[in-house]
């Protein structure tokens, strides 16, 4: 499973394990690695021993880039047992019987960097590619995220889908909690279209820094630039078009353009 941080990698694996009904074994890629020689295989023949015994099942090694990566990249003894540890799962995975009934999954954002010998056919050579949600798959893990939650009549999360482009699953799921956590600041009995657009500015550039101190020439500046990348967006035939223009600091930032999105 390969795919940006936050688009559901894990949580697929999970779901694939719950609707296949058989025994999961879940363990993170940095877990087999240790300082001591010999740990790591250790650990490895263990957990794939475990799965032989308990057949059908399914492995999952999350985070697959910390103990697989290219191997020769580095000096030391920690490089040393992490490739003896790569080295046995190799082994292990060439080990079973091609009528065993043990699945294995793995995850990582980084396969640019993993070893050959690790996605040759036979072993890791399938990739499934979680990518960022599109305009539709935002809108569907938005009414997942709200489901449940006391919404108002007047949220449009059309609207909102268009105002996320490029957020992943985790980033959606995290805009919703903010905006409940707005709508109980604020008194509210519910969660309105003024909190979850409040909450697409803290998830990309931050809380507001209402007591930083700026000076007019400062601030006219600014307005000066965001309003540039506002009318290059406006005027441009294939720009998406400008959302929203503040020269309220988030963040590093003294002020940004937000573009309307239509992917």
């Amino acid at each position: 499973l390969v795919g940006p941080p936050g688009t559901g990698k894990t949580l697929l694996a999970r779901a694939i394990a719950g609707e296949a009904g058989v025994p999961f074994f879940s363990i993170s890629g940095s877990e087999f690695v240790e300082m001591f020689v010999g740990v790591g295989a250790s650990r490895v023949r263990d957990l794939f021993d475990q799965a032989k015994r308990n057949t059908p099942c399914i492995i999952f090694i999350d985070e697959i880039d910390a103990v697989g990566r290219h191997r020769g990249a580095g000096l030391g003894g920690g490089h040393d047992e992490r490739e003896q540890t790569l080295n046995q799962i190799l082994v292990e995975m060439d080990g079973f019987d091609t009528n065993t009934s043990v699945i294995i999954l793995a995850a990582t954002n980084r396969p640019d960097i993993l070893d050959p010998a690790l996605l040759r056919p036979g072993r890791f050579d399938r990739r499934i590619i979680l990518d960022r949600p599109d305009i539709n798959g935002r809108k569907a893990i938005l009414k997942i995220h709200t489901n449940g939650k006391p919404l108002d009549e007047s949220v449009d999360l059309e609207i909102i889908a268009k105002q996320t482009a490029g957020f992943s699953g985790a980033d959606l799921a995290n805009l919703v909690n903010e905006a409940a956590i707005l709508a109980a600041r604020r008194d509210k009995k519910s969660i309105e279209m003024p909190e979850l657009e409040e909450s697409i500015d803290r998830v990309i550039a931050g809380p507001e820094k209402k007591s930083r101190r700026i000076s007019p020439k400062e601030k006219e500046i600014t307005a000066y630039h965001e309003t540039g990348h506002a009318l290059v967006a406006k005027m441009l035939p294939n720009a998406d078009s400008p959302r929203k223009i503040t020269i309220i600091p988030r963040g590093r930032g003294l002020g940004y353009m937000t573009p309307l999105a239509e992917d």
